[in-house]
């Protein structure tokens, strides 16, 4: 898959992790499905920040204003999941700030798929998107795990913080993993 089409899965895979929630039948499956939306829309930014980005500042005319709208609404995303992840199973805020993490991901998700991305895909070669996709691929597996909205957004700083940012979440991850019963 190319980069877009790599992103527009995970923005399909968020919108049923979304459709979950509101079918989770306990506390505890609402719980472990804002643990996959805060993991998986954590990964999804830093690498839209890292990779996808960059190149739109580059390649599109008005790059520079439009990536900065979009830094501007992956830093309101990253401050809800913020506020979710720090909440317990049960905590009855939950649903209110599962619902506007909803509305925010669900506006940036039409403004990517129909304004950023057929840019794009006018704007870039159909070889550069497919190495832009296997990298994205490589570094899903490098990338924060956790909102970390007082980071840098923009590389070059961003390049060197979030490696940083995921060994510290990956760490997290294992202390705070649950045991299964």
């Amino acid at each position: 898959m190319d980069a877009l089409d790599v992103l527009r899965h995970d923005h399909r895979m968020v919108e049923q992790l979304f459709r979950d929630y509101e079918a989770a039948a306990s506390d505890r499956q609402r719980r472990g499905v804002v643990e996959l939306l805060v993991r998986e829309l954590s990964k999804h930014a830093a690498l839209e920040e890292m990779l996808l980005y960059p190149l739109a500042r580059k390649v599109l005319p008005d790059g520079d204003r439009e990536i900065d709208e979009h830094l501007s609404e992956h830093m309101g995303v990253k401050q809800t999941l913020l506020a979710l992840d720090r909440l317990g199973e049960g905590d009855q805020r939950t649903g209110e700030l599962v619902a506007e993490l909803r509305r925010e991901v669900t506006e940036h998700i039409q403004e990517e798929e129909g304004t950023l991305m057929p840019r794009l895909r006018q704007a870039v070669s159909q070889q550069e998107l497919d190495r832009l996709g296997e990298l994205i691929g490589q570094a899903k597996a490098g990338a924060p795990t956790r909102p970390h909205p007082h980071a840098p957004d923009q590389p070059p700083a961003l390049t060197l913080a979030a490696p940083l940012a995921a060994a510290y979440d990956r760490l997290r991850d294992r202390l705070q993993r649950r045991p299964t019963t």
